[in-house]
This record gives C-alpha cells, structure tokens and sequence, in this order.
C-alpha cells in the first residue's frame, strides 16, 4: 500500500471539515442551520447514497462473494460489540459520554470516509465490496444508535422505520436478489448522494467551532479511545480474519474500514435525538484528524 495516497486521502477529509468550521466562523452555519442540514442529510441524501452505492456498480459480484462478506461483516461487527460493551465499563463520565463511548467503539466511519479510502487502496470494484460490508453497519447505526445516544427513554420503535433504515433494507433485497433497477434511478440517486459525505464533513466542522481545541487534545480518555478505535481493533480484526482464511481482499476492505475513525452519523443522529452532541463531536474530530496518519500505518503494516 502507498502511504502517501492515502494520506492525500485524509487531507481532503480534513479540508472539509476545515471549511464547516470556517463556514460556522463566517455565520454560514451553526445552531439551527446545522440542525436543518442534518434533517436534509438523514432524510434525503444519505438514503440515496446507500441504496446508489449498491445499484450503481458495472457488475455485481457472484451471490457467494456477497454472502462471504456478509459473514466477514457479522465477525466485524460482533468485534466491536465486545469492545463497545466492555471498554466504556471501565472509563469515569456521565451516562451520555458513555452513550458515546459505546458508539464510537461500535460505528466506524465506513461509508464517508470508508468509500473513498477503499476505492484509493483497492481500486473502483471495492466500492461494492465496501458498500455491502456498510450495510450492516447503516442498519444498526440508525436503529441501535440513538438508543446508545440518548438512551432507552428517547428510544421509540419508529425509529426502526426511518429513511435510512428503509434504505439499508433494500439495498440489501436488491443486493441479494441481484434485481437492478433501470440505470436513470440509479444515476439520480447518485446524484443526489453524492453531497452526503462534503456537506455532513462540513456540519462536523461546524460542531467543532464552538469547542476549545485544548480541551479535545489534553482528554486522556478521547486519546485512548482513538488508539482503541483506530488501532486495536484494526489489528484484532487482521488476526481473527487472517486465522479464518479470508479472502486477501476483503480482508484488506475490512480491516481498513475497521480503522476508519468515529462515523460522522453520531453526530448527526445525536443532534437528532438529544445525545451528548459536543462529546460527540469531539471524539469525531479527534478520530478524524489521528486517521490522516494511523489509517495509511494500518495500510503499509498490516495488509
């Protein structure tokens, strides 16, 4: 793997969310601009971008190779149930920090972020493989997120049938099913997904000018849980999948897409749901701003 492709990667992550915190500087965004741009990303664009990122593909892969990922996917998330039930134990903090300890250790960024550093690494055909290994992860990260955010209380059971949930689930029918819509649907939902990833970046950025950049760096507890995130749970997951014989490339798909920083959806979704948003924000941007070097080091050393 080339270091510095991938780091060029990261840096155009970065700029974006420079750009949201200088956007919020500016009075572009923040307060109820930020709120009004995640109800447009929840309800409207992020939908489009999971089902276009399954539709959209030259060719869909043999349904083994799917249903392979989708086993690799079950020992993935399964990883980061345990470390997202464990860690938090053991860390002093309010029961809304912890909501978002649990979260991140739980929900790497594998669509935002993951899309573009798969397809940098792997080449265009691991787009699919990336998109049907997100699956999941959209699923759970809409239904069992806000529940880890803000708790049992705010938990109510439409949550279950929100557009991104309703999108996930057809993106998987169409996928195992191998039914492909018309090109022209496939192209307008890319189309409008497509501003998903620069325009949630930017909102992140927005978050982050209200909160003291000391206060972020000098957190012991931010600090371990981006070396957890970013690092320790790459490495678990290279060794639980070298030892059950994967496949060389979706190996290398899933280890980096587990080394992707906290998913930028926490945010959004604790906006949404009464979460500890600045928590939130923070260990996104720290994740963020570690994985310019620590996913291109995952890269060269493991794969």
């Amino acid at each position: 793997m080339n270091f510095w492709d991938v780091f060029g990667e990261m840096l155009v992550i970065l700029f974006a969310i420079a750009a949201g915190y200088a956007a919020n500087r500016l009075g572009y965004l923040g307060g109820e601009a930020d709120q009004k741009v995640s109800k447009l990303l929840l309800n409207i664009t992020m939908p489009a971008m999971i089902v276009a990122a399954v539709i959209t593909g030259e060719e869909l892969p043999e349904l083994g190779t799917i249903l392979s990922i989708l086993e690799v996917g079950v020992v993935f998330y399964l990883l980061e149930a345990v470390f997202a039930l464990v860690v938090p134990r053991f860390l002093p903090g309010t029961q809304g920090q912890k909501g978002v300890w649990r979260y991140a250790l739980a929900f790497p960024n594998v669509g935002f972020i993951g899309y573009p550093v798969a397809v940098a690494l792997f080449g265009d055909g691991a787009l699919f493989y990336a998109a049907i290994l997100a699956l999941p992860f959209n699923l759970l990260s809409y239904s069992l997120g806000p529940l880890l955010l803000a708790g049992a209380a705010r938990f109510r059971w439409k949550q279950l049938f929100t557009p991104c949930i309703v999108a996930s689930v057809l993106g998987l029918v169409l996928a195992l099913t191998r039914l492909r819509p018309p090109a022209l649907v496939g192209e307008m939902l890319d189309f409008v997904g497509d501003i998903t990833v620069p325009l949630s970046l930017l909102v992140v950025g927005s978050l982050l000018a209200g909160m003291s950049a000391g206060q972020v760096l000098r957190s012991p507890k931010l600090w371990l849980l981006t070396a957890i995130r970013l690092l320790l749970l790459p490495v678990a997951l290279c060794l639980v999948l070298r030892a059950l014989g994967i496949d060389s490339l979706v190996l290398g798909i899933a280890v980096t897409q587990m080394a992707m920083p906290v998913a930028v959806n926490g945010t959004l979704l604790s906006m949404e749901y009464g979460g500890d948003t600045e928590c939130m924000a923070q260990i996104t941007f720290l994740t963020t701003a570690a994985s310019i070097v620590t996913i291109p080091i995952v890269a060269v050393l493991l794969l």
